[in-house]
């Protein structure tokens, strides 16, 4: 074994495990460090905390003489529970957050000093953070950008630090950051849903997105972790042979979670439960080393800063108990990979979830509006929701044996499928009566009030309807989960207008009663989105060439399916829901092609470093000892050594051609790289796609051989069973 596997297992032996001291029940820390409802209470004049309930729930602006209140108020708060700092705590386009601290230090004449905090700190900041990506949206030399305070994600306090969540814009007014279109997004789903709600309830007055993500991850020994130049650099392997024993036993999956990763566990929930994250959910997942957490669903803003806050807790706790998180999708080859399955679902503000059935055949007409629009949607825009997911890391996990295909597709299982066969049959135009008491009572009025045990889930589905809510499954572990719930909003936001038009339209022109033009409307749109409903194995060549025949996209790649992005029927859409403009979007796409070549980049640099470094002169000093060893045999048997060292000079004659291949094809994907530098975005994106990648897996390959070959004291790397089975 070689010296740093060594002193890195070592490490992993000695080290003793973190215990964690539960004092206080869950329910007593939950929020304890949010500057939430109650804290506000107890803080903020009546008048002060009204005009942020209003911004809140309303969307009104608060004045400023009320902002410099509840930033006074904020900062007693926060200093009541140490904190020393503030900081408007954005997310920009690297998909990470981001934070700039200063202190609510100040002097005064040189001599005295206060703690300040007013309402212009509060409500905007100029961080400048001109080395962000932008995608074009300014200049360096006019590089200024503007954080602004979302009231509707409260502030909290991490460590010494109030965290202000804010949006980040630029002086000209588009969004640098994920955060914006999301909001703009949320605001679109809830006008244009809200309308479709005052059909069944004249008093609807508001609607929001719900979010329930659930989090995958791998937990490996740090020490072995900064044994692996792969993982420290790109989070996850670019070599390593398969361990003997993975995850065919199926014995990880929902098993005892072992002592270290529950200690772990039970930091991070701690650490959680004062930030207002509200886990549920922790278990094994299938591949060994691989867990999974879920919270209890939330209003999908405030869920989405939960999940970018969670993944930053999840990282210090996790070097605390000597840890190294992996939110990689694909960190290992050969064992399943990690996603974050984002549910989705609209509530209106009284708690009516509207992908939920009820008693009554007009709350079930009132699912079944949702319900088709929401599938309608993504038949529409089935592009669009692949893109939102799209990353070189994705890549590598759609269509594995844990993952979706990238063909998007729905599920909704037979019983609702057999619901809407039957509604497809509607007479179109008016209703007999005789038609209308069939309709309510044998079709709308059978769904059951709960369809979650009445339709088994299909894993191998991007997009499934799971009882009461969407399950959007091809989400990779690493995305901003903003990404995608902008798209899936604004989608529904569309078709709900377009919706309501078509409706709007038939009651005026055609005389029809309110329902009978809601049945007309939704009996068209399950024609014509069926194409995009499938029930069947997603893995299935079958399933493939049948979306070729339905026209369904199958975009396997990243710089494929990013064109989308700014397709015109994108840009329309967007601009129509005042959710993104031209520019915002064009930025965005340069952006994630700018990235993945980046990350491709990176790995191939890596790649390339480890393999000629560290793989080939391993190799030959192991050739070198095979050698010396059929020199001395041949010294003492003479030519009869070729019989007794066959093996030997077999084995050289293998190192040999394992060396000879990893060079030259190393040689070759420089070469390309080098080829493919010269080329701008796009171009420069797909040759890094098509001619650099390939590499990886046929350099891989000799890399792997000849780890099965060399002498393990020798090996430089440590191993697949090591990182997946130390405790």
């Amino acid at each position: 074994m070689s010296t740093v596997r060594f002193a890195a297992l070592q490490e992993t032996l000695n080290r003793s495990t973190i215990k964690v001291v539960e004092n206080e029940k869950r329910s007593v820390l939950f929020g304890k460090n949010v500057f939430n409802k109650y804290a506000m209470q107890q803080y903020l004049t009546r008048a002060a905390y009204e005009s942020v309930m209003n911004a809140i729930e309303k969307g009104t602006k608060i004045d400023r003489k009320i902002a410099d209140q509840v930033a006074v108020s904020m900062k007693d708060w926060a200093i009541s529970k140490g904190a020393t700092h503030y900081t408007h705590w954005f997310q920009p386009l690297t998909g990470a957050t981001a934070e700039k601290h200063d202190a609510f230090f100040e002097s005064i004449n040189g001599s005295l000093a206060m703690e300040k905090f007013d309402g212009e700190q509060l409500v905007q900041q100029e961080p400048d953070a001109s080395s962000f990506p932008n995608g074009g949206i300014r200049n360096t030399f006019e590089a200024r950008g503007f954080t602004a305070w979302d009231p509707t994600s409260p502030a909290f306090i991490y460590e010494t630090t109030l965290c202000i969540p804010t949006i980040f814009v630029a002086y000209t007014g588009e969004a640098l950051d994920n955060k914006t279109p999301l909001l703009r997004a949320l605001q679109a789903v809830d006008t244009h849903a809200t309308a479709i709600c005052k059909y069944f309830d004249k008093n609807a007055s508001k609607v929001y997105a719900t979010l329930g993500w659930e989090q995958e991850y791998f937990l490996i020994d740090d020490a072995l972790a900064l044994s692996r130049p792969d993982i420290l650099l790109t989070g996850r392997t670019l070599l390593g042979h398969s361990s003997a024993k993975g995850q065919q036993l199926d014995d990880h999956y929902f098993g005892s979670i072992p002592a270290r990763a529950m200690n772990f566990m039970q930091d991070l929930e701690q650490e959680c439960m004062l930030l207002g994250i509200p886990l549920k959910t922790r278990h094994n997942e299938v591949a060994p080393n691989q867990f999974e957490l879920a919270p209890i669903y939330e209003e999908a803003n405030l869920a989405v800063d939960h999940n970018s806050l969670l993944m930053d807790v999840m990282q210090k706790v996790s070097r605390r108990h000597r840890f190294k998180v992996l939110f990689h999708e694909k960190p290992f080859a050969g064992i399943n990979g990690s996603g974050k399955h984002n549910n989705w679902s609209l509530s209106t503000d009284d708690g009516v979830n509207l992908l939920s059935p009820g008693k009554t055949p007009m709350k079930n007409l009132q699912f079944l509006t949702f319900f088709i629009n929401t599938i309608k949607a993504v038949y529409e825009y089935e592009e669009l929701l692949r893109a939102s997911v799209a990353s070189e890391s994705n890549d590598q996990r759609l269509g594995s044996n844990e993952a979706p295909p990238s063909i998007i597709s729905v599920f909704i299982g037979s019983q609702l499928s057999e619901v809407l066969d039957e509604l497809e049959n509607v007479t179109k135009g008016k209703l007999s009566p005789q038609e209308k008491t069939d309709l309510k009572l044998n079709i709308i009025g059978k769904i059951p009030e709960i369809l979650l045990d009445n339709t088994d889930k299909n894993r191998t589905s991007p997009f499934a309807f799971t009882g009461n809510k969407f399950e959007f499954r091809a989400v990779g572990s690493w995305t901003n989960c903003a990404k995608p719930m902008t798209v899936l909003n604004t989608i529904v936001a569309k078709q709900l207008k377009e919706f309501k038009k078509e409706v709007d339209e038939l009651i005026d022109a055609k005389n029809l009663k309110k329902d009978e033009a809601i049945f007309n409307v939704l009996r068209e749109y399950i024609k014509e989105s069926k194409k995009i409903r499938f029930e069947g194995d997603g893995y299935s060549e079958s399933w493939e060439k049948e979306a070729k025949k339905r026209g369904l996209s199958n975009n396997k790649t990243t710089p494929e399916a990013l064109k989308v992005k700014i397709s015109k029927k994108a840009i329309a859409l967007f601009e129509e829901m005042e959710v993104m403009n031209k520019v915002e979007l064009e930025a965005r796409f340069e952006i994630d092609i700018e990235e993945y070549t980046k990350r491709v980049q990176i790995e191939s640099r890596v790649l390339g470093d480890i393999a000629r470094n560290h793989i080939i002169p391993t190799a030959i000093i192991y050739q070198n000892t095979l050698l010396e060893n059929t020199k001395n045999l041949k010294e003492i048997f003479g030519e009869e050594y070729k019989n007794i060292a066959k093996e030997q000079i077999e084995l050289i004659m293998i190192i040999s051609n394992h060396i000879t291949e990893i060079n030259a094809l190393s040689v070759k994907m420089i070469d390309e790289r080098r080829k493919a530098n010269k080329h701008l975005a796009l171009k420069s994106a797909e040759m890094y796609c098509n001619n650099v990648k390939p590499f990886f897996e046929q350099i891989r390959y000799h890399c792997d051989k000849l780890e099965t070959m060399v002498d393990d004291n020798l090996w430089p790397l440590t191993k697949y069973r090591e990182l997946l089975f130390t405790r």
